[in-house]
């Protein structure tokens, strides 16, 4: 069985205010063993789109089409890229988290690069000026701390305030699968949080886009145009082909991220510093497990991991399986902590903002189980769920 999206502008109720949202698509299959062809991989749909036009592109290091990068493959077929626009961790993917982004020249394509991390999320008027067409192509892992989707809400609202049309490239959410975690309460609002969504939310970067415009979740609509992923299945195990940021190597790190960040607001390493980062947990006073291993600086990964040059003890989560969120090391950490009379949420106030709540750590610091701690934010997801139906574009 298999569908097909053909409808240009959309005219569903959502998107009846001007400027509507276009779809462009091929026909979708249900069959998963099908080959899937990301956005940016069919070039007939957005080609009419882009071509004679000055064009701005926002990508990193995952931004490929096929073996080439998105914007070698754009200047190779004559398409003038005039900006990109790069996000956390660089247009090239080599700047650790929360390291400076630079503005500059990009020495292997000669095109200007303008930084939308930092202090400046999204360009002034004047560099908008410089384009006529902005484009999306990032892979995104569906964790709602993970900024790639913070910066295309930003680069979206910058796009409709200075009328310039927005297209993503869409591509998988490798946590498709899961809704789970709590809905960002906008008290809590920051770049590791934008919009209302769960921490896990199960939409691509194109469905989230749709959503984002459709719900007014920026100051003022703009011109959307998604080119949808072929042959994609939300609920299809996939596997990226490229890391998509330096402390997420592999499928294992992508899978334990959402559950493991938090730590990121306690003294516990993850594993930053080593070559399983987001793969194991450790302290260095006393332990949860009998697995050890010492963080030390990598450059452009992680230049000051926490815990360089000591002895971590913990757990080693490489050869589990996890499935979404899952509460209990966070739970069992700070249980430990709490026994031997140390502070756990170190950074309090930023793992409000991770969890997009204060109620998640105060839930955790009270003795709630995980089963009561999910229970109590069901209702939050079951209304985004049905918030979220009229955006989605994949079974």
């Amino acid at each position: 069985m298999s569908y097909s999206i053909l409808i240009t502008p959309i005219k569903a109720k959502p998107f009846n205010v001007e400027p509507q949202p276009k779809l462009q698509s091929e026909t979708l299959s249900e069959n998963i063993s099908d080959s899937i062809k990301v956005g940016a991989e069919q070039l007939s749909l957005y080609l009419p789109l882009i071509k004679d036009k000055r064009i701005g592109l926002v990508v990193n290091q995952t931004s490929r089409v096929q073996n080439q990068h998105i914007v070698d493959y754009l200047i190779n077929k004559g398409l003038n890229v005039e900006v990109v626009f790069a996000p956390e961790h660089g247009f090239r993917g080599n700047h650790e988290a929360g390291e400076t982004v630079n503005s500059g020249l990009d020495k292997a394509s000669k095109v200007k690069v303008y930084s939308i991390y930092g202090k400046q999320k999204k360009p002034s008027a004047k560099v908008m000026k410089q384009v006529d067409v902005l484009l999306f192509d990032i892979q995104d892992v569906g964790v709602r701390y993970y900024t790639y989707i913070s910066s295309m809400h930003y680069m979206m609202e910058a796009a409709a305030n200075n009328n310039i049309p927005f297209i993503v490239l869409d591509r998988p959410n490798p946590n498709g699968k899961y809704v789970d975690g709590p809905v960002l309460d906008k008290t809590f609002q920051s770049f590791v949080g934008v919009d209302e969504i769960p921490l896990l939310h199960g939409m691509t970067v194109g469905e989230l886009a749709l959503m984002i415009n459709g719900e007014n979740w920026i100051n003022k609509k703009v011109d959307l145009t998604i080119i949808p992923v072929k042959n994609y299945h939300r609920k299809m195990d996939y596997s990226l082909p490229i890391k998509p940021s330096p402390n997420l190597p592999n499928d294992i790190a992508i899978a334990h991220y959402a559950s493991l960040g938090f730590f990121e607001a306690t003294p516990v390493s993850i594993g930053r510093g080593t070559h399983f980062p987001f793969q194991v947990i450790g302290f260095n006073d006393f332990s949860n497990g009998d697995f050890t291993f010492t963080p030390r600086p990598i450059k452009g990964v992680a230049n000051s991991p926490k815990l360089s040059g000591e002895k971590a003890m913990g757990q080693d989560l490489r050869a589990i399986h996890t499935s979404g969120l899952d509460l209990s090391y966070l739970i069992a950490w700070y249980n430990l902590f709490k026994q031997h009379n140390k502070p756990f949420f170190t950074r309090s106030g930023f793992m409000d903002k991770l969890s997009g709540t204060d109620k998640l750590r105060k839930q955790i610091q009270a003795g709630l189980s995980q089963d009561e701690i999910k229970q109590s934010w069901q209702q939050g997801l079951d209304s985004f769920k049905k918030k979220r139906q009229p955006y989605l574009l994949y079974p």
